[in-house]
């Protein structure tokens, strides 16, 4: 057995485990502190309210650890059972070693190794969000979206994938380089596209209304120096009762979308100051920042990635035999696609503390922009009781995973 094989059980028996441990501490937390509503927390939650965002929390929990598992033997199986170089072969002799006949081959495998963890969105969806409330979709609409994803995915990944073998064949070991080019614009292209033109597949998005929370809202974009066209709603509703807004694109082309449910839910000085949070995220820089960040992430895995597709070792440990080198270019990058998230899932925490630094000045922002935190503080409370959130994380858990403060972080942070 090489290196490789054993790196890979390493890290993922490692990822498993920890993330199994993480979910049994926040499980054992929320349980000690689910007898009695906190005091922080009294004057605005109702005992039945609290008590079933603690039930939300624990069967969401419950699931992780399931899946957890799950996912580890599954991906287990994928890889060192050779199922991908299985399916690799299968699909190239019948499609061929082209550049764009292998695109398609390599598309037609992710779609492959998605399939595993349907099962578990649809559970996810139609039993426990339905339990508690928030599933409005349909089977038929749930089938319509997996579909539609994946031709959005077929239909942009076969392209990618062809610029960055032509990459390989052309730009010979700097290829890498070129190709972290060619997906980084095509990120930041997608910034734009992805709320234009592949969001309104999913989504109907229409300017808000005429009225007061118009006024105000277009009024607040003024007075902050953010000129904007327009406010869309979405119908978040047809899918989910969870409540949101965002920001989305940049530049000439940004878009503020608040869900349905979030004006349905809350007054009009909570959804002023939900806006004002978003556009603090835009004024503070925080979009360029995020994107410059993954750039550099970015870089540096295309860097891993070229310096591994100089060597065969790779393709050969995980069962890929009988290739040219040129033929090889696929099958790492689809074992560096796969095993991938057993090295992510360790710089997560990274992006997740720059996020959450991010969300406090955007508080500051919003609150200096309404000249009161009350506002804010009314729409975060409004936030976590309609949407059951967990507001007794375990401190290690959310440290590690939560991209938002806790909802007693931000309150202190403001006040």
């Amino acid at each position: 057995m090489n290196w490789f094989i054993l790196v890979f059980i390493f890290l993922l028996l490692l990822k498993v485990i920890v993330s199994t441990l993480l979910e049994m501490a926040n499980l054992r937390y929320i349980r000690d502190h689910s007898s009695k509503i906190p005091d922080c927390f009294s004057d605005f939650v109702e005992p039945a309210s609290y008590l079933k965002s603690v039930d939300y929390t624990i069967a969401k929990s419950r699931f992780s650890i399931v899946q957890g598992f799950y996912d580890t033997l599954v991906l287990g199986a994928l890889i060192l059972g050779g199922v991908l170089p299985i399916l690799f072969n299968f699909f190239s002799e019948n499609i061929g070693y082209g550049v764009w006949a292998q695109s398609l081959v390599f598309c037609l495998i992710l779609f492959l190794l998605g399939l595993p963890s349907f099962p578990f969105d649809w559970w996810s969806t139609f039993r426990i969000e339905e339990r508690y409330g928030f599933n409005k979709s349909s089977p038929k609409l749930w089938l319509s979206d997996k579909f539609k994803g994946s031709i959005i995915a077929l239909f942009l990944g076969v392209p990618i994938v062809a610029l960055l073998l032509y990459c390989v064949r052309l730009t010979g070991s700097a290829w890498w380089i070129y190709g972290f080019a060619i997906i980084y614009l095509f990120q930041l292209a997608m910034v734009v596209v992805y709320p234009m033109f592949i969001m309104p597949l999913f989504n109907k998005l229409e300017p808000i209304e005429e009225g007061n929370l118009k006024k105000r809202l277009f009024a607040l974009s003024e007075r902050t120096g953010f000129k904007t066209k327009s406010i869309l709603v979405m119908d978040g509703s047809k899918r989910s009762g969870h409540s949101n807004a965002f920001f989305a694109g940049f530049g000439s082309f940004r878009r503020i979308v608040l869900y349905d449910t979030l004006i349905e839910q809350m007054s009009d000085s909570q959804i002023e100051a939900v806006l004002a949070h978003e556009i603090g995220h835009y004024k503070l820089g925080h979009i360029p920042r995020m994107l410059l960040i993954s750039g550099v992430l970015s870089f540096l895995l295309f860097a891993l990635l070229g310096w591994l597709s100089t060597s065969s070792q790779l393709a050969h440990s995980f069962y890929f035999t009988g290739l040219t080198s040129e033929q090889l270019i696929l099958p790492i990058f689809l074992l560096f696609l796969t095993i991938g998230g057993l090295i992510s899932y360790w710089i997560s925490p990274l992006g997740s503390a720059i996020s959450r630094r991010h969300e406090y000045q955007a508080d500051a922002f919003a609150n200096q922009a309404m000249g009161d935190s009350q506002p804010l503080i009314s729409a975060l409370r409004q936030l976590h009781t309609e949407n059951l959130s967990n507001l007794t994380p375990h401190p290690l858990y959310s440290s590690f995973y939560y991209s938002h403060p806790t909802l007693i972080e931000r309150e202190a942070a403001m006040h």
